[in-house]
């Protein structure tokens, strides 16, 4: 894991997560790589670390990598960090996380927005600020009627990569009882999305990386 994924792992855990909690946390791609959500989660939480393939901080190897082996509504909080670029067809994946979450679970996203190209064992995908919301329309598709809390695109801090971080409420009439945001602790975001609030946050076409080269070079230049 990356700094910034940390960093944002561990704001989601103190703005939406008691630390007291008696709460079941499924981790998808929770192989520890540099670091990992479970050191970030509540000490008292039921942790349960799934991967693709077995390795450190991994119980259970997805027979299948869209279904969960979990009762429906059974889990509390489902998080993923710098796993979904990895995962084919991520929106199937997506709806059975929404299967396994009570209704108010909560699914925390922290995905790529830019960065090399890294197989492991494939690279499919970055996420885009209206990344979130499409997930919303297809979990609406799908029949389920969950709520976009909040999305929004980090920025690069001791590394290459901006995180697209999303957080998704199962059920969104239980919208009362998760009322903390990450991004009221935050002020070096882009391209933000809350709930209740209409348009884009620090809206910022440009990305990152294309800013820093034009900063370098004082222009943009074709490359042939």
């Amino acid at each position: 894991m990356h700094p910034t994924a940390i960093d944002n792992g561990r704001l989601f855990f103190q703005c939406y997560v008691s630390p007291d909690a008696d709460v079941t946390v499924v981790d998808i791609g929770a192989q520890n790589v540099n670091g990992s959500l479970r050191e970030l989660a509540p000490r008292g939480a039921r942790y349960v670390g799934v991967d693709f393939a077995a390795g450190a901080g991994v119980d259970v190897v997805l027979d299948d990598p869209y279904q969960l082996p979990f009762e429906s509504a059974s889990v509390d909080v489902v998080v993923s960090s710098s796993c979904f670029e990895h995962v084919e067809f991520f929106w199937l994946l997506f709806t059975d996380i929404l299967r396994v979450l009570k209704p108010d679970g909560l699914f925390y996203l922290n995905a790529p927005s830019n960065g090399e190209f890294h197989r492991y064992p494939v690279d499919c995908w970055r996420f885009y600020p209206d990344a979130g919301l499409a997930l919303l329309k297809w979990a609406k598709r799908s029949g389920y009627e969950p709520a976009l809390l909040e999305s929004f695109t980090t920025r690069q801090r001791l590394d290459i990569w901006n995180d697209f971080v999303a957080v998704f409420l199962k059920d969104a009439s239980r919208l009362s009882q998760h009322p903390a945001r990450m991004m009221n602790h935050i002020s070096h975001y882009t391209n933000g999305r809350m709930h209740g609030l209409p348009g884009i946050l620090r809206p910022q076409t440009e990305p990152e990386d294309l800013a820093k080269l034009q900063k370098l070079t004082g222009s943009l230049k074709p490359l042939n």
